[in-house]
């Protein structure tokens, strides 16, 4: 069955409420706001649904301000992985993988180019709902690369397969860039450039981690063995909700050749092959104990593409499935 996170569907009432809607306007919801409290998800109809019944009732444009409203833990276990991206471009990344794995609701594309980069949404557009709902989904993508980057990063087109409203004000203050209607996929394209800037929290972190590496360069204070490969797991840790990091896209990160990277951990008494096994274990375990992700969102986050081969590989480390590991906690 198709669903939705419940937090999406909550957002689309309370922007609902906020915009001059009662909760008496959504009788005819099979689900109110406060039995939305107790879920986790709603199937696609249910959350659909709310989109056609809110725009029989707001002024056009209602699913693109509820995009621009969106903040990134509304995305949940999503959200949080985004967190720790090191370009922008791995938020689309992460959500391919994170809907392939977990639902059939979205299907995210990147096309990269020299200069344009296309990032298509693969949804049909034979329901108004649907419609609605790729329209909001656009406009949050604008959102979340901005909060991301912490820059003011704006498209160079925005398409959608359906008909343009009769008002399209609230499209030209959120794209503030070329409109296309009756397309054949939606889309919303950046130049290349922008899809490749550093999140702010990767400037951060590897910043620090690069002076780091000056001072052992100036100053002769190697950075201990021990404390080298602490670091190397922490960028891998970060990176894996976009799939098992390459030994070429950590080397990138810490400013080394591929060579000095093996070399360092070497010393250390460690391979990076083993090194990120290591690091999926040790993640999965933690929250294996604390209960609070599907074993499907556990299996996003460390790495892996299918659930049923995160249940191989831990079975291989502990000989016991997740959920048996579960259950001795």
């Amino acid at each position: 069955m198709k669903y939705f996170s419940v937090n999406l569907y909550k957002k689309i009432l309370n922007c609902a409420i906020a915009e001059g809607m009662s909760l008496k306007d959504f009788e005819d919801l099979p689900i109110s706001l406060e039995e939305a409290e107790n879920l986790k998800f709603v199937s696609a109809d249910e959350h659909l649904r709310a989109h056609e019944l809110i725009d029989e009732k707001l002024k056009p444009g209602f699913a693109i301000r509820v995009g621009q409203q969106m903040k990134i833990d509304d995305y949940g276990v999503l959200g949080l992985s985004w967190r720790t991206c090191a370009k922008v471009r791995e938020i689309f990344d992460r959500s391919e993988r994170y809907f392939k794995l977990l639902s059939n609701t979205y299907n995210w594309e990147v096309k990269e180019g020299k200069e344009i980069s296309n990032i298509i949404l693969n949804r049909d557009a034979n329901r108004r709902g649907m419609q609605l709902s790729s329209e909001a989904s656009l406009s949050a993508t604008m959102v979340v690369m901005q909060a991301m980057s912490e820059k003011k990063v704006w498209p160079i087109e925005v398409c959608f397969k359906h008909n343009p409203p009769k008002d399209l004000s609230s499209f030209d203050e959120a794209f503030k860039c070329s409109l296309n209607f009756n397309q054949p996929k939606y889309s919303i394209s950046y130049k290349t450039h922008d899809l490749n800037l550093r999140t702010a929290k990767a400037d951060t972190s590897i910043n620090n981690y690069l002076l780091k590496q000056v001072d052992e360069q100036l100053k002769g204070i190697k950075i201990p063995g021990s404390k080298f490969v602490r670091d190397v797991e922490a960028l891998i840790k970060d990176a894996l909700p976009t799939g098992i990091p390459s030994i070429q896209y950590i080397s990138d990160l810490t400013a080394m050749s591929n060579r000095t990277l093996t070399r360092r951990l070497s010393e250390a008494g460690v391979t990076y092959r083993d090194l990120v096994k290591k690091t999926q274990k040790e993640i999965a375990k933690e929250l294996l104990r604390k209960k609070s992700e599907s074993i499907g969102e556990i299996a996003f986050l460390t790495g892996f593409s299918e659930q049923s081969a995160f249940n191989r590989a831990f079975k291989k480390w502990t000989d016991l499935t997740p959920t048996e590991f579960q259950k001795t906690i």
